[in-house]
């Protein structure tokens, strides 16, 4: 195929060229009606490019086919044998995704470490969860994908399990095993789902990890936002084979999907796209020798410490790690995650991804070069130099592995929409939760609408919100009250 059309981007240009007067949303009419104060924050062109898709880009018909062939253009260079795109992020693509293999009282194998998005697909949708343990440090407190025989074994006590969700790369880089993971689901005759939320550059450089599609997965869910150039909420399914119809994929997710599209969204798939197809490998090649180079400045400064492939990946651990996302350990320096993010970011204006009670994540991506690493590099100097400004990490109350998989009791749609209460933390041990409760990033559950809670958990999340972790999802953020099913 011709990857140098981008058919929605074209589209626009067209669009706008031929000025086109509407009487149709969005209201804006292609900026004449915005406000001036935000046209010259955010620019006049995005509302000159925000064109509706029926009888915009496309005509009253859709037979110009703007979308399907950017869609096509998607597959093709990834490898899949469809790709849809969405506009409402991977957070709602994961549920039709969800949706497409799985019904009301169906089961589903899913990886305990999903994102707080699955749990929303489960309570909205009635699929019964078959948790598949995550493999845990103990060592570094991480949850590492599950691997292949933890699968297996799930499979085997669950035979009418409709197929499997795993989730890699997580947000702290770690992978699975993709391929033996897909043929455990296939020899079970299941299909494979994974959320590769965080992969949506891995198709495009063979140093990087194994591609969902690749590696044998049925569907996959990509956010070309996350590691990509695409814009906020641009997402894509991935789908390959026969074992997940691709009308089923797409009536699923008409249900959830907005009826009114963002064409700026769709314009940032279809120029990552060609923009991947035609420089990906050169680009990818730049910024994972840019990653090495920041890594081993990173690691050079005292008290500083960089988590490596050594520590990630092994037996026990995860099965590959992405390159580009950076770890950086601040417990030498008496010092959270939570704290150092934030004061990096008043004090230097460099913000961090993910933060936990002593690492935080920088992600780099095609969009780096060596003045924006040595920016992070000479920041991060800076804060051991100044120390006294950060207060000393206050203790968490870090749970054991095993203290971390609560019994489920209830499914998770019963318990949130069933009779609640809110009790004092104090006595919340020994009851069913009726709310998410989900540090934040990466947004993975500790607790689960349906699961027991216990009381290492409680103080786990108390200790941790005393000391800087952001937990958005409960009624009372604080913590002091937990919102349980009532008696």
């Amino acid at each position: 195929m011709n990857h140098a059309q981008a058919p929605v981007i074209d589209a626009i240009r067209q669009y706008r060229e031929k000025d086109h007067l509407a009487f149709i949303p969005p209201g804006h009419k292609q900026g004449r009606g915005v406000d001036p104060r935000l046209a010259e924050v955010v620019g006049k062109d995005v509302f000159a490019s925000d064109i509706i898709l029926l009888n915009g880009l496309d005509n009253r018909e859709m037979d110009r086919g703007v979308l399907a062939r950017a869609e096509e253009l998607m597959a093709d260079a990834v490898d899949a044998d469809q790709a849809f795109f969405s506009t409402c992020g991977s957070s709602l693509s994961v549920k039709s995704a969800m949706l497409s293999v799985a019904g009301p009282g169906e089961k589903l194998l899913l990886s305990r470490n999903a994102h707080k998005s699955v749990v929303a697909g489960l309570i909205l949708s009635g699929i019964q969860p078959v948790w598949v343990d995550p493999r845990w440090d103990g060592r570094l407190h991480l949850a590492h994908p599950p691997g292949p025989d933890a699968v297996d074994a799930a499979f085997r006590a669950h035979p009418d399990a409709k197929g499997m969700l795993l989730i890699t790369p997580t947000d702290y880089g770690a992978c699975a095993a993709i391929r033996e993971t897909a043929d455990v689901c296939h020899a079970h005759g299941r299909p494979l789902i994974v959320d590769e939320a965080w992969g949506a550059h891995l198709p495009f450089h063979d140093g990087l990890p194994a591609w969902a599609m690749d590696a044998g997965a049925d569907l996959c869910v990509t956010s070309v936002h996350k590691m990509g150039a695409g814009l906020e909420q641009g997402s894509v399914y991935h789908l390959q084979g026969d074992r997940i119809d691709g009308s089923v994929l797409a009536a699923r997710a008409s249900l959830l999907d907005t009826t009114s599209p963002s064409s700026l969204i769709y314009a940032g798939l279809d120029g990552w796209r060609r923009q991947m197809v035609e420089h990906g490998a050169e680009l990818l090649d730049t910024a994972i020798g840019l990653a090495r180079e920041t890594r081993d400045a990173l690691a050079a400064i005292p008290g500083i410490g960089v988590l490596g492939r050594a520590d990630l990946v092994g037996p026990g651990l995860a099965d590959d790690n992405d390159p580009l996302k950076i770890l950086i350990d601040t417990a030498e320096l008496d010092r959270s995650g939570y704290d150092v993010n934030q004061w990096l970011r008043e004090r230097h204006r460099i913000d961090m991804g993910l933060s936990d009670h002593q690492r935080m994540a920088a992600q780099i991506t095609v969009a780096d070069d060596g003045e924006t690493t040595g920016r992070l590099v000479d920041a991060v100097r800076s804060l051991v130099g100044r120390l006294d400004e950060i207060p000393v990490a206050e203790p968490i109350d870090l749970p054991s592995p095993a203290d971390l998989e609560l019994e489920q009791a209830m499914s998770p749609r019963e318990a949130f929409f069933g009779p609640l209460e809110d009790v004092p933390a104090h006595r919340a041990a020994g009851r069913i939760a009726a709310e998410t409760i989900s540090p934040y990033p990466p947004g993975v559950p500790a607790v689960l609408p349906g699961e027991v809670l216990t009381q290492p958990v409680l103080d786990y999340l108390r200790s941790g919100v005393a000391a800087g972790m952001y937990v958005p999802d409960p009624a009372d953020p604080e913590l002091a009250t937990i919102r349980v099913v009532a008696r």
